[in-house]
């Protein structure tokens, strides 16, 4: 078995470095990557291959892994040379999957979405596929992987993704805003307290850990969140005014990500106090 990844983030290194573990051949290409994934694919032992057209050419199983501003493009590029399945694991949109799945000549295609931290959940991370060939991507589960086919339909893995992206990105700008406000009142401690007092168990520890991801992902989750709205825009109608105008928290918190992309950059995951720190240093 020959696994191809098309982009070496934190999802391909490591979906990469389980399978590879599992007896899996794993290929990637390092065409137009930076230095730090050069670096990253080094550390991880996986095959190179010169270009995405060679990968393409040599996969069993092509995984998409890219963020979701390339989804299409890169498809369009390996999309005559792709001899295996071709899985598009991004966070897109039901219907940018379907045009980036329009471009695999060969039709064996699946639409896949990862539910949960891909670190935080581990091997077991549920993986949610739907299309043509969602059974054949399923295989993978004998080396190890969770991953469960809802529908023969392309699109339906990334609707439920879709959804709760909504929910889980929005709740993360929330705290984010409202623990930045408790902290410059001198009250981010007790905050936290009052919301452990009513929420679940671990809630600190995760609220924490999803406002560094938040900020050090700012610009991944704006980008997926100008997805979300692609998706809703024909489901949406809590109108406002006769102007056709929608209530959208969805809308909100892509322009909150977008926002916090703009204000800073971060090269690792700070506690929150540092981040807030780096807030006002760059008013």
């Amino acid at each position: 078995m020959k696994v191809g990844f098309l982009g070496f983030g934190e999802v391909a290194s490591t979906l990469s470095g389980w399978l590879k573990d599992a007896g899996v051949e794993v290929y990637t290409s390092l065409e137009g990557r930076s230095d730090k994934t050069r670096a990253r694919a080094k550390n991880y032992g996986v095959k190179v291959c010169k270009d995405n057209k060679s990968l393409a050419k040599i996969s069993d199983i092509l995984i998409s892994a890219v963020t979701p501003a390339e989804a299409v493009k890169i498809a369009k590029d390996v999309g005559k040379y792709t001899r295996g399945i071709y899985v598009d694991v991004n966070n897109i949109s039901p219907q940018t999957a379907k045009e980036a799945l329009d471009c695999i000549e060969n039709g064996k295609t699946a639409d896949a979405a990862i539910i949960g931290g891909i670190k935080k959940g581990g091997i077991k991370v549920l993986i949610l596929v739907s299309g043509s060939h969602a059974e054949q991507f399923s295989r993978l589960n004998q080396y190890g992987l969770n991953i469960k086919v809802i529908a023969p339909e392309v699109g339906k893995a990334k609707t439920l993704k879709m959804l709760r992206s909504s929910y889980t990105k929005g709740v993360s700008a929330l705290l984010l805003e409202t623990l930045y406000l408790a902290n410059e009142m001198g009250l981010d401690d007790e905050f936290l307290r009052c919301l452990e007092a009513t929420e679940c168990p671990g809630f600190r520890e995760s609220t924490l850990s999803r406002i560094k991801n938040s900020a050090y992902h700012a610009q991944r989750k704006s980008q997926e969140m100008e997805e979300v709205l692609k998706f809703i825009e024909d489901y949406s109608k809590l109108e406002l005014t006769d102007e056709d105008e929608c209530l959208s928290m969805i809308k909100a918190t892509g322009e909150f990500f977008k926002y916090i992309s703009n204000k800073i950059e971060l090269d690792e995951r700070p506690n929150y106090k540092e981040l807030f720190e780096s807030f006002k240093s760059k008013n």
